[in-house]
């Protein structure tokens, strides 16, 4: 085993996901405490340009024609070998549906530990959210080659940005594949395209009824925005999934995040942490989106909202 740390990119129609800039700025602080390099693995087809804005020490390309797009068939048994070949200190996967389906697959594989949600390292701790982000757990590195899955939270993306780094072409081996990708589905197209919008009203289960959403209508009307939502409120039936804010949902960067009754569990802090302003409300001095908001006001929304409505109507 070296004391190199992996980050295996995550990329999709030739796009690579922020979730990898992140892992990458959390891969550079574990570098710093192991002494080895940082190494982005970028697994694809005539994919080596995705290459160029990787903060990394050296990029190790895999190069087959079964890596064109992605299956976790073809990324198991490419990672397999060059992991167990190598032995690295550590590899960061996304978590994300992704990324815990290889590294899941992976661990079980390779017979070495996997730690999971991992949101910053600290001190050569891994720092883990669990039970929703209620609580903070803290992992010692094994003495064996660990993997990681990374959520949003502890880094910005741009932390993970630079280059462009040396690329060193790796061979990859995949065969026998089971599965394969036939087609895109795309997404019929929502009411409003909230990835595109600078303001968000979200609202989340502290919104308690349907009725109420006409309050956080009325905030993002004169703020020139739309509502959006956590999955609860979806899951109730109480807005589209088009909303959905989150892993499952829609990841949105607007100007201004109003985040109304929301605790703040990794799944939807994964779809909204790189909100330029991110404000939160809510009556729980302990949700975990107050770790990742500029501004948090610990009141319970509705003492909050109508005020506001009237100050910024007021100011118009």
């Amino acid at each position: 085993m070296n004391n190199d740390i992996y980050v295996v990119i995550e990329h999709l129609r030739g796009q690579v996901a922020d979730i990898s800039y992140i892992m990458l700025a959390a891969g550079r602080d574990l570098a710093r405490e192991t002494g080895g390099k940082l190494a982005a693995v970028l697994l694809g087809q005539n994919a080596q340009a995705l290459a160029e804005n990787l903060a990394a020490d050296q990029v190790l390309y895999g190069e087959n024609a079964a890596l064109a797009e992605f299956t976790s068939d073809a990324y198991q048994q490419a990672l397999a070998g060059l992991i167990s070949e190598n032995q690295p200190r550590a590899a960061f996967f996304g978590s994300t549906t992704i990324g815990t389906d290889v590294a899941g697959t992976l661990s079980a594989r390779l017979n070495i530990p996997l730690v999971s949600s991992c949101s910053k390292i600290s001190d050569g701790m891994i720092v883990s959210q669990i039970c929703g982000g209620k609580i903070m757990a803290e992992t010692k590195l094994a003495d064996t080659t660990t993997l990681i899955t990374m959520i949003p939270g502890g880094y910005k993306p741009e932390q993970g940005r630079g280059g462009p780094p040396e690329v060193k072409p790796v061979p990859v081996s995949v065969a026998d594949l089971k599965v394969a990708l036939n087609q895109y589905i795309e997404p019929e197209v929502a009411d409003v395209d909230i990835t595109k919008e600078k303001v968000l009203i979200s609202i989340g289960r502290g919104i308690q009824t349907a009725d109420n959403i006409e309050l956080a209508q009325a905030l993002a009307d004169l703020l020139g925005g739309a509502v959006s939502a956590s999955r609860p409120v979806v899951d109730q039936g109480w807005l589209p999934t088009s909303r959905m804010v989150g892993k499952s949902g829609q990841r949105v960067k607007p100007k201004l995040y109003l985040a109304l009754g929301i605790s703040g569990a990794p799944e939807h802090v994964e779809g909204m942490a790189d909100a330029e302003n991110i404000i939160a409300i809510n009556i729980d001095p302990g949700a975990p989106l107050f770790d990742v908001a500029k501004y948090g006001v610990n009141v319970d929304l509705f003492d909050l909202i109508d005020p506001l409505i009237e100050a910024i109507e007021a100011a118009k």
